[in-house]
């Protein structure tokens, strides 16, 4: 679901997993980083992707468990910092919980980060009779020595306390027992204590309130209009009332924001000192120092001198690792795909199934699949994971730090380098991952950007290409692909510079990052756990859109005009354009059909070099060969390497934008700037070295 207007609105909560009207609804709310989305995990048994990072958590998710006898449909709402929402993600947060009805909301906190995470809690008082709070990482709030006086802080805050430990599941239990407990419970609102001048404003909107909308807590709608305007478009769409259009309530509103200066701040505020005062009640720290350990790590890995070095050579490492570790698995995978291609003939022939049948099957959707998953399946198995190990570390927000300056200096928003590292493993993620940025336009150029970083399809052309045309040394080749992400990264800092210049971009926001606390993986449980929720996601998605195009490829190429292939005429036609910007029609047709998955790019010019009527595996040697055969040199190499880091998304990636932007213009912008940026490149390229060479 995209952030527009349609996909915003009050159907965005229909999907969520409740099947029957007794179905007890329990929302977990908490910040950014404390393990919701981990406590969800256990407490469901679904393997929703968790992160030690900030704004993991893009989207909602929602399973059932049953507890002593009862249905309860538990959703994971995007991480918040507050109710009083600054992007779209929070907006949808604050949403369900005031416009939702969840029966029992349940608020996270990190045990080493009470004083910042209790404001969240505090507000949800206000909205939520039924709050239960959940002190996760206890077990870490006891290594670092914070003690946490749970009787008092029961008491101060008036609602029922749960602690629990991620690493070792204590206190789920306790948990689903508070939550059925709490679910038959009708417990009272706790209203924030603000001043007297506001509250005369609030009790006058709320007076009003009551006699023209039929809502459980006018009191907190009363507030809220008087500190965010987005509630307006919340109260149009769930209680189909237009606050714009009611002259009396907008001259109350506009009356208490002439009298009483910043309000929001001033509530803030409020919510701060509350936090903070229960905080110095129950809380003791016996060591003051147990974030020391975690600042000499961060004067390392985020200084100046430093940060940005040892950024680049671990993510050499981890290519090191990818590109060496695949080549064995890759190649026996092939073996065996394409092995067993003759048993699964034999057997469709037994069948009594035409030729025709089996020979598309066979030569057009089989050979597709096999080359597709025996080229993709193997480098993902080994970087999703190594990219899970440095994100539930703790060491992805580092990364985004140290670029924050790049981008703000660009005129985009330092979280765009989050969405950058999604885009690493999947364009469409990171498209979507866009979502944690509130302002629009800065949004708009990260989801337009977001295609310049290579993702998992386009790295086994170029290692192919790497390894073929510049070196086959595991080291320098892993040195070289970081050299044409470090391409990627400037194109788009450049790119995004332009847009935000063209989008007349000056209403900027300031990127407040945490730096989440250092933490040792759990390997086998994150190694397992990528596999299933990249790997496989990823590697399925590559299939079903193969699926089709593999039975197109094999139409095509088995389809003659005059002896002559149509894929062949194909090529042949695009081919004094190509030649260009340094290509040949044979590449840039294969760059058009596999538009559904870059996986297959590489594949179908094999399969039209050869002339054969279906894709084929071909070893790096004969590879090399039938390369420089059809005319290809160190020009046609370097450019296609490039074409490939830059040309229009895949398939996924554009309808991930058409959802997100909700625009045809700007999901077309999302094809043409890339095509025609890698092109502009290519020509310059390729005109350079013909005059060195």
């Amino acid at each position: 679901m995209g952030l527009t207007s349609k996909a915003m609105g009050k159907n965005i909560f229909k999907n969520f997993y409740k099947d029957n009207e007794s179905d007890i609804v329990v929302a977990l709310l908490g910040n950014p980083n404390v393990g919701k989305s981990t406590i969800f995990n256990n407490m469901t048994g679904m393997n929703e992707h968790t992160g030690n990072w900030t704004g993991k958590t893009v989207e909602y998710a929602s399973s059932k468990y049953t507890y002593n006898e009862e249905d309860f449909v538990l959703v994971d709402l995007p991480g918040t910092y507050s109710l009083i929402p600054t992007s779209k993600e929070e907006e949808v947060t604050r949403d369900f919980i005031a416009f939702n009805n969840p029966l029992v909301t349940v608020v996270v906190v990190d045990a080493c980060s009470l004083e910042r995470n209790l404001s969240l809690l505090i507000q949800a008082r206000e909205i939520s009779n039924n709050v239960i709070l959940c002190i996760n990482l206890m077990d870490e709030a006891k290594k670092k020595k914070i003690e946490i006086d749970l009787d008092i802080l029961e008491k101060e805050l008036n609602v029922p306390i749960v602690t629990t430990s991620i690493d070792n599941k204590n206190g789920i239990e306790k948990l689903k027992n508070k939550i059925y407990k709490c679910a038959f419970e009708n417990n009272d609102i706790v209203p924030l204590n603000v001043s007297d001048n506001i509250r005369n404003y609030v009790d006058n909107i709320d007076e009003y309130l009551k006699t023209v909308i039929n809502y459980k807590n006018t009191k907190w709608l009363s507030l809220m209009l008087l500190c965010d305007d987005s509630i307006k478009e919340s109260i149009h769409t769930y209680l189909n009332y237009d606050v714009e259009c009611d002259k009396y309530l907008v001259d109350l509103i506009k009356k208490a924001k002439e009298n009483v200066i910043d309000i929001s701040k001033t509530i803030a505020k409020r919510y701060f000192l509350e936090a903070t005062r229960i905080f110095i009640k129950s809380v003791t720290f016996i060591e003051l120092d147990y974030t020391k350990k975690d600042e000499k790590i961060d004067k390392f890995l985020t200084s100046k001198k430093t940060g940005m070095l040892v950024m680049i050579l671990l993510f050499s490492l981890i290519f090191f690792i990818t590109i060496k570790g695949a080549n064995l698995p890759s190649e026996l995978l092939s073996k065996f795909l394409f092995g067993v291609e003759k048993y699964i003939k034999f057997i469709l022939r037994l069948l009594s199934i035409p030729p025709i049948i089996i020979n598309a099957l066979i030569d057009g959707v089989y050979k597709t699949l096999a080359w597709v998953i025996s080229v993709m399946l193997p480098p993902m198995a080994i970087f999703f994971p190594l990219f899970a190990l440095l994100e539930d570390s703790g060491y992805l927000p580092r990364i985004s730090f140290n670029m924050d300056k790049l981008f703000q200096k660009c005129g985009t928003s330092g979280k765009q380098s989050l969405t950058m590292c999604m885009g690493c493993g999947c364009n469409a993620c990171g498209v979507m991952g866009a979502r944690i940025i509130s302002n629009k336009k800065e949004r708009l150029i990260a989801i337009l950007t977001n295609v310049f970083m290579p993702c998992n399809g386009r790295f086994p052309t170029l290692i192919t290409l790497i390894i073929i045309f510049i070196t086959s040394n595991s080291i320098f080749s892993s040195l070289t692909l970081m050299v044409l992400i470090i391409i990627s990264v400037f194109t788009t800092l450049l790119i995004s510079k332009i847009l935000s210049k063209l989008l007349n971009n000056k209403d900027k926001q300031t990127f407040i990052l945490e730096l989440p606390p250092y933490r040792k993986p759990s390997i086998i449980k994150t190694i397992i756990r990528s596999f299933l929720d990249k790997t496989l996601a990823v590697l399925k998605r590559a299939i079903i859109i193969s699926i089709p195009m593999g039975l197109l490829i094999w139409v095509l190429s088995n389809t003659y005009i005059n002896d002559i292939a149509i894929i062949k005429i194909l090529s042949q036609f695009l081919d004094p354009f190509a030649k260009i910007f340094g290509l040949d029609g044979v590449i840039l047709l294969s760059f058009i059909l596999g538009f559904p998955a870059n996986e297959i790019v590489l594949p179908i010019a094999i399969m039209i070099y050869q002339g054969n009527s279906s894709l084929t595996s071909l070893d790096i040697n004969s590879l090399n060969f039938l390369l420089i055969e059809n005319g290809w040199n160190y020009i046609t190499a370097i450019c296609t390497m490039i074409f490939c880091l830059m040309h229009f998304p895949c398939g996924t990636t554009v309808l991930t934008i058409k959802k997100e932007t909700g625009s045809v213009w700007y999901t077309l912008l999302s094809v043409v700037i890339p095509t025609l940026v890698g092109l502009i490149l290519c020509f310059l390229i390729k005109t350079i070295l013909l005059l060195i060479i």
